[in-house]
């Protein structure tokens, strides 16, 4: 099935929420929490991103999770990813609670689209501490594709991971688990990238880059995605396209903001003030933007837009 017939599927089916000027979403993906060994990547990033939570929590802002947020095919058991990060579980509990969680499961944690799977290892966890069963998620329902509609202006956003499509990511997303769980995973600690990932290998990435845009051309519907690991913002005469980035690159943890009727891309990262003292910094780096911008269907000259190809921090 390709990208065109799942993406459009996935829309379909989407979960919707209506938003408004009030509403206010930060949006990350491709977190890949893992269990805190040499193959974690979120390590490194794992007190920003904490940081970074928090920060959100405070200002009333919705968290979604677009996809990988724990990386399921390298760890199946579960317990090993929370007992690593269990400071980060602690605050998006917090979120869940608040009805401020939206958890859209990717190609590497699509162990959550069982229910089964959800249900035992998501909604409680055995606190040894305390000899008892605690609620974790208790209740949560991920899902594939999260469609927000604009209350006044009646625009749509979808948000999905971005896997849709992606054959071996997709349909063969067994193999690739496999492949990666006992073969690329122990390479890539040594220096070796999997070419089946588009988040490695270029010519994937932009093939997978283009079916997003022939789909928003197509459907003229806003997308705002992540599996490329590879931050996107549409420029003038782009298509809507949009990319939260991942959150596992050394140079920093990008995400998509939406409030006040806009939109806009930030990037988190550890920075050395004059001082010599160290501090976690937010950058704007693309935007603020209204969001009515983006409305497909109100776009005069929408058959004239173009691809968006380019990443923002090549600019």
């Amino acid at each position: 099935m390709n990208t065109e017939k799942r993406l459009t599927k996935a829309y379909e089916n989407a979960a919707v929420e209506y938003f408004d000027k009030n509403s206010k979403y930060i949006i990350f993906s491709d977190v890949h929490r893992g269990d805190d060994s040499v193959s974690d990547e979120f390590a490194r990033n794992q007190a920003v991103f904490h940081h970074v939570l928090n920060y959100y929590y405070k200002k009333g802002y919705i968290y979604v999770e677009a996809g990988d947020g724990d990386e399921l095919w390298e760890h199946k058991n579960f317990k090993h990813i929370r007992l690593a990060h269990k400071d980060i579980f602690i605050v998006l509990k917090k979120y869940f609670d608040s009805d401020k969680l939206r958890m859209i499961y990717g190609n590497h944690n699509i162990y959550l689209k069982d229910k089964k799977y959800v249900k035992k290892h998501y909604y409680q966890f055995y606190d040894e501490y305390n000899q008892q069963r605690v609620d974790l998620f208790n209740g949560i329902v991920p899902i594939e594709a999260l469609l927000l509609k604009h209350k006044v202006t009646e625009q749509e956003i979808l948000i999905v991971h971005g896997h849709q499509g992606d054959l071996i990511n997709d349909q063969f997303w067994r193999i690739s688990m496999l492949l990666l769980r006992y073969f690329w995973r122990f390479l890539h600690i040594v220096g070796f990238e999997n070419p089946s990932s588009p988040a490695r290998n270029l010519y994937k990435r932009h093939k997978v880059e283009k079916n997003y845009n022939k789909w928003i051309k197509k459907h003229k519907v806003m997308l705002i995605c992540g599996h490329t690991h590879r931050p996107k913002f549409p420029k003038k005469y782009d298509l809507p396209y949009f990319n939260t980035g991942c959150c596992i690159n050394t140079r920093g943890i990008p995400g998509i903001e939406i409030a006040d009727d806009s939109i806009q891309m930030v990037d988190w990262r550890i920075k050395v003030g004059k001082d010599g003292f160290m501090r976690i910094d937010r950058t704007v780096v693309r935007g603020p933007e209204p969001i009515d911008k983006y409305d497909c269907k109100n776009i005069n000259d929408f058959n004239d837009l173009k691809p968006n190809c380019s990443d923002i921090y090549d600019e």
